[in-house]
């Protein structure tokens, strides 16, 4: 599938799938009056966290004497799944014509992530003082909207009766589409296989972005030019005409559009030029191209799970020297790896109640292994309230259990495998399942959890797997399918890679960010991977 010619040189993997331009628009509600003979001049600016310290990206016009102001200016913002980043709205009533803040009176402000707001869309909170109390009655609207044009267009064309222009044979034709640079010249967009010997071709149908072909402009002029091929480069030209997308896009199935390939040199010499054949736009259909942001701006929930190892490997919990051993500082390599990765995926769920699973360990009463316990021993209710929630569920539970033994992944696998077939009977693309597996070691059930794998890789499910600890880690990697297509121990290939594997060890000296990075890289394009793969659209979406 060529998108342009020649190809663009690719980015670094993941980085093109998340990230992309994000329209926030702000209005506000009953703002604070702070003009004693008038209302307020409100206007509103945005500041985001770098490095730990606001940073103002951007102002809105001021709206003269209105206290529930919709503003005109849209603040854009490069939207980074993988990162936590934090935005501030600030509102001031205009005072001065001074650029410094500080002469202008402040109408109360509203801090969140910019995932709280894709996640929902749009989101209404109340504004707040310096103090953190209510800035009287004054509310404000956060909506998102993502700025990019994801259609593509595919084209299904033929010819007929073309010229013939090898001397012992047919022509070898093929089809360049162009459309208008900002240089006034044409631009080459497509070019379509060479079909050897034949005056009456049939070419492959292609797909390209609608920006490509012609700006996002069905009106707007493009011109196809038809080729008889030669190997020495010095093709010979057949004949060419202009259409539209809007014009292409006549054509149905049952009724095909007939275009005139015209070779203007020969319309001037001969007096009865008709053409030098015709080209058939067979089909010609856009649809769109959705994004991870669509799926989520759409409505999707990312359903997150946590699995924790309790095997003996790790060591006493009480001993500085074990992997679940807590620091001074209160934390050690599990609970880091829980915040990295759940600190972002919580935005993007709407009650933040995520189910947290041991495995490997002995359980009270009766001391039997369990590969599947709710961590705060709770079977029936396993939820945790935030990464809060699960942080305290695990801290909790170290002095109740006995490590122990085999490192099971299957049944954990198999645990949130089933949630999420349960969520393809909606057909819908209402929920995708995250399953973060924290371990320091060998996997025991190999087999079984290839198996499981191989399975969940047909559901909306991921698996991220971090390995804390100085083991050798290479099952993880055979099972995260970067190099080769997994299989089950029956010789099952994975419908696609699902999972994704990371050793901690990579990350200790790093800040904190750059694990979440790694973790989360490919989550994105495996979301919109699976939803394309089943035909489901944003469960809201424009038509194309």
């Amino acid at each position: 599938m060529a998108y342009t010619v020649p190809p663009a040189p690719a980015g670094p993997v993941g980085s093109q799938y998340c990230v992309c331009r994000v329209e926030l628009s702000v209005c506000g509600q009953n703002l604070l009056d702070r003009d004693v003979t008038s209302k307020s001049d409100p206007f509103c600016v945005l500041f985001m966290e770098v490095n730990g310290k606001w940073v103002e990206l951007d102002r809105t016009e001021t709206a003269v004497n209105n206290l529930n102001p919709a503003f005109a200016k849209k603040f854009i913002v490069d939207y980074h799944f993988e990162e936590v980043q934090k935005l501030k709205f600030a509102l001031f009533d205009q005072d001065k014509s001074s650029m410094q803040l500080y002469e202008h009176d402040f109408l109360g402000e509203f801090s969140c992530t910019l995932g709280m707001i894709v996640s929902s869309k749009r989101i209404t909170r109340t504004l707040l003082l310096g103090n953190g109390k209510p800035a009287g009655k004054g509310m404000i609207t956060i909506a998102a909207q993502e700025l990019s044009d994801n259609r593509v267009i595919t084209l299904s064309m033929a010819g007929r009766k073309l010229d013939k222009k090898d001397l012992f044979g047919k022509s070898d034709p093929f089809l360049e589409f162009y459309k208008p640079g900002d240089d006034g010249k044409w631009m080459l967009v497509h070019r379509t296989e060479v079909i050897k010997y034949t005056l009456d071709p049939v070419w492959k149908p292609f797909t390209v972005p609608l920006v490509s072909l012609c700006d996002g402009d069905v009106e707007k002029l493009i011109k196809v030019v038809c080729y008889d091929y030669d190997s020495d480069g010095g093709h010979d030209f057949i004949g060419e005409f202009q259409t539209s997308v809007a014009r292409m896009c006549e054509a149905q199935d049952a009724l095909p559009l007939e275009l005139e390939c015209i070779n203007p040199k020969k319309q001037k010499k001969k007096k009865n030029y008709k053409n030098s054949g015709i080209i058939i736009v067979k089909s010609c259909k856009i649809t769109r191209d959705f994004s991870f942001l669509d799926y989520i701006l759409g409505g999707c929930q990312l359903m997150f799970t946590v699995g924790i190892d309790f095997t003996a490997s790790n060591g006493n919990p009480r001993d500085p020297s074990s992997l679940h051993y807590i620091n001074p500082m209160g934390t050690n390599e599990y609970l880091s790896a829980i915040w990295a990765v759940g600190q972002i995926i919580q935005d993007y769920d709407s009650d933040k109640m995520f189910p947290a699973l041991g495995f490997g360990a002995q359980l009270p009463p009766d001391w039997k292994v369990s590969h599947e316990f709710a961590i705060n021993f709770n079977p029936t209710n396993p939820f945790c309230s935030g990464v809060e929630g699960i942080v305290q569920a695990y801290s909790a539970c170290l002095p109740h259990i006995r490590f122990y033994g085999p490192t099971n992944f299957s049944p954990i696998v198999n645990h949130v495998a089933r949630f999420a077939a349960q969520a393809t009977q909606q057909q819908a693309a209402s929920q995708y399942f995250i399953l973060l597996i924290i371990t320091d070691g060998v996997i025991s059930d190999m087999d079984e959890t290839r198996h499981a794998v191989v399975q969940a890789s047909k559901l909306p499910m991921s698996i991220i797997i971090v390995g804390v600890g100085n083991a050798d880690f290479a099952a993880m990697e055979f099972l995260d399918g970067d190099s080769r297509v997994l299989r089950s121990h029956t010789g099952e290939e994975a419908a696609r890679d699902i999972v994704q594997f990371v050793p901690f060890r990579d990350f200790r000296n790093a800040p904190k960010e750059t694990l979440a990075k790694a973790v989360l890289a490919e989550l994105p394009q495996q979301v919109v991977q699976y939803f394309k793969q089943q035909n489901l659209p944003p469960l809201t979406s424009e038509p194309a």
